[in-house]
C-alpha cells in the first residue's frame, strides 16, 4: 500500500514538472528553432523582403554566389581578425583581473573592483559604441591621453580614418563593455576552490605562481570553458558597434565589415534575404563547430578537492 501511494506521489509531481517545463519548451523552440529551420528554408530562395513575385527556387545557388563573392570573404576576414583579437585579450585578462581582485583586494575593495568591472556591461552596445565614438573622435579623449603620454601635442591618431586603428577601435569597445561580466564569472568560479587547497600547498612549499597553474587553472576548467564558449559567440555575433562606427562615426565599410553587418546590409537594404539567410546559415554551423571543437578540446576527467 506505501508502495503505490508513492509511486502515484511520484507520477504526481512529474506531471506537473512537465506541466512547468513544457511552456519554456514551446517558447524556446518557437524563437531559437524556428527562426533557424525559416533561414535554412529561406536561403533555396531567391526571395526579395518588399517584392510581390513569388520566390524562385535555387537549391544552394545563394550558397555557391556567396562562396564566390569577395564581399563574403572579406567578411570572413575581417569576422577572424575581430574574434581572434577581442576573445584572446578577454579570456586572459577577465582571468588576470579576477584573480587579482579575489586574492589581493579586500572584501571592501573587491566589491568596488566588480561594480567597477561590471558597469560597462550594463550599458547596451549602441550607448557603448557612441560613447567611444565621442572618445575617439579627433578632439576626443582617446587623442589626448595618448599625446600627453607620448608628448606629441596635437597629433591625431585616426582612430576611425586608418583601417588598422579602426579595427583596434572596434576591438576596445568591446574589451571595455564585456571584461566586467567575465570578471564575474570568474570570481564566481574562483569561490568554489577551497582555500584549504591553496594551504596544504603552501604547507608543501608550492609558490603563487605554481599555485596558480597546479590548482586555480585546473580548478577552474568548467568556468574557463563557459567563459571562452560565450565570449567566442559574442564576438562572433558582433554588429551594433561596427555598425554605428560606420553610419555615425563615418568611418569606412571594408576593413570592419563583419559577417553580421554584411548579413544586414545584403538582407535589410539590398533585399536579398536569400542570400542573407545563406550567410546567417554559414555563420551558425562555424559557431556550432567552434562550439563544439572547444568542448572536444576540454573535455576531460572531473578534478576531484
Amino acid at each position: 500500500m506505501k508502495k503505490t501511494t508513492y509511486r502515484g506521489i511520484e507520477k504526481k509531481q512529474a506531471r506537473w514538472g512537465v506541466a512547468f517545463v513544457v511552456p519554456s519548451v514551446l517558447f524556446f523552440c518557437l524563437f531559437s528553432f524556428y527562426p533557424i529551420i525559416n533561414a535554412m528554408f529561406t536561403s533555396l530562395f531567391d526571395k526579395r523582403i518588399l517584392s510581390l513575385a513569388a520566390p524562385k527556387f535555387l537549391g544552394l545557388g545563394n550558397y555557391i554566389y556567396i562562396f564566390k563573392s569577395a564581399s563574403f570573404w572579406n567578411s570572413m576576414r575581417a569576422t577572424l581578425v575581430f574574434t581572434l583579437g577581442t576573445f584572446i585579450p578577454l579570456l586572459v585578462f577577465s582571468l588576470m583581473f579576477a584573480t587579482f581582485i579575489y586574492n589581493i583586494c579586500g572584501r571592501r575593495s573587491r566589491g568596488f573592483f566588480q561594480i567597477a568591472y561590471y558597469t560597462p556591461a550594463v550599458l547596451s552596445s549602441v550607448v557603448a559604441a557612441a560613447i567611444w565614438l565621442l572618445i575617439l573622435a579627433p578632439p576626443g579623449l582617446g587623442n589626448q591621453v595618448l599625446n600627453w603620454l607620448c608628448r606629441t601635442p596635437g597629433v591625431d591618431r585616426k582612430w576611425l580614418a586608418n583601417g588598422t586603428m579602426l579595427q583596434f577601435s572596434t576591438m576596445l569597445v568591446y574589451f571595455w563593455k564585456y571584461i566586467g561580466y567575465f570578471v564575474i564569472l570568474f570570481i564566481t568560479g574562483l569561490a568554489t576552490i577551497p582555500p584549504t587547497i591553496y594551504e596544504a600547498a603552501t604547507i608543501d612549499g608550492s609558490s603563487k605562481w605554481q599555485s596558480f597553474w597546479r590548482i586555480t587553472v585546473p580548478l577552474l576548467k568548467p568556468t574557463i570553458l563557459l567563459v571562452s564558449v560565450m565570449a567566442m559567440l559574442q564576438c562572433l555575433k558582433t554588429f551594433s558597434t561596427q555598425y554605428l562606427f560606420t553610419q555615425s562615426g563615418g568611418a569606412a565599410q571594408d576593413p570592419i565589415n563583419v559577417i553580421t553587418l554584411n548579413i544586414y546590409e545584403t538582407g535589410i537594404r539590398n533585399q536579398r534575404i536569400g542570400r542573407a539567410s545563406a550567410m546567417s546559415i554559414v555563420l551558425f554551423v562555424i559557431m556550432l563547430v567552434l562550439t563544439f571543437a572547444q568542448f572536444k578540446i576540454s573535455k576531460s576527467d572531473d578534478v576531484d578537492y
